[in-house]
Formats: structure tokens, C-alpha cells, sequence
């Protein structure tokens, strides 16, 4: 059974005002999704800075802690190097390296969120 010609032309239009009453919903899902890349990616970094400190401060005969941040902060581009910290102690026969990284909003390099990303490693010192 076909539908009469009138009743098919009261839905032109349809299909682009429900998709553009849905694209909000959709953008924001899009952004939301990203920052949370964002978020775990800061995570992925701040682990890999502190174990390159740790790696560093390891092998370093003289200037451990100045080694050790030089090397945690080697690896980061610039936009996640420019709020960094790294921290190097060494006690015991023990290295440990504290990495904190502020976790961009939607675009790395610009504003940060008011939380910092926390990477932790240690390793016990290389026999010389």
C-alpha cells in the first residue's frame, strides 16, 4: 500500500531538523570523549617521565638529582614540559622519581585543569 503523495511530502525535512536537534548531544559526547583521552594520555606520560628519571638517576656518578630531572623532563614535548615537576631521591641504595604533569583542557599547550597527573618510579642504584 503506497502512501498518497501529500502525506510523504509532510516528511521532507524530517531526518535534518531531528539530526540537527541531536548534533549538541553528539559534539559533546565528541569533546568529552577526547578530554578523557587527554586525561589517560598525561597518565601514559607522567609514568614514562618518572621511569626515565629513575633510569638516569640510576646511572649517574655525579649531579644524581640534576640527571635525574634533566632526563624525566627529556621525553615530554613542550606542551606538557611547561607545568612539569620532577622530583629525584636517593636513600638506602634507592632511587625514586615523583612526576607531576597538569592535564590540558581539550588542547595540550593551552589552559590546565587545577589537578596535576601523578607518575611514580624507583629502582635500586647501578654497583660502580
Amino acid at each position: 500500500m503506497r502512501m498518497p503523495r501529500s502525506a510523504r511530502r509532510r516528511d521532507d525535512g524530517q531526518v535534518t531538523i531531528e539530526f540537527l536537534g541531536m548534533m549538541p548531544t553528539i559534539i559533546v559526547t565528541l569533546v568529552v570523549l577526547w578530554q578523557l583521552v587527554l586525561v589517560g594520555y598525561t597518565y601514559t606520560l607522567a609514568g614514562n617521565a618518572a621511569d626515565e628519571a629513575v633510569r638516569a638517576g640510576t646511572a649517574a656518578e655525579y649531579d644524581r638529582p640534576g640527571k635525574c630531572e634533566q632526563a624525566g623532563l627529556d621525553k615530554l614535548s613542550d606542551a606538557w614540559r611547561a607545568g612539569a615537576q620532577v622530583g629525584c631521591t636517593t636513600g638506602g641504595g634507592f632511587v625514586t622519581s615523583d612526576v607531576e604533569l597538569e592535564v590540558p583542557v581539550l588542547f595540550p599547550g593551552t589552559i590546565a585543569f587545577p589537578f596535576t597527573v601523578e607518575g611514580h618510579a624507583g629502582a635500586v642504584e647501578e654497583a660502580k
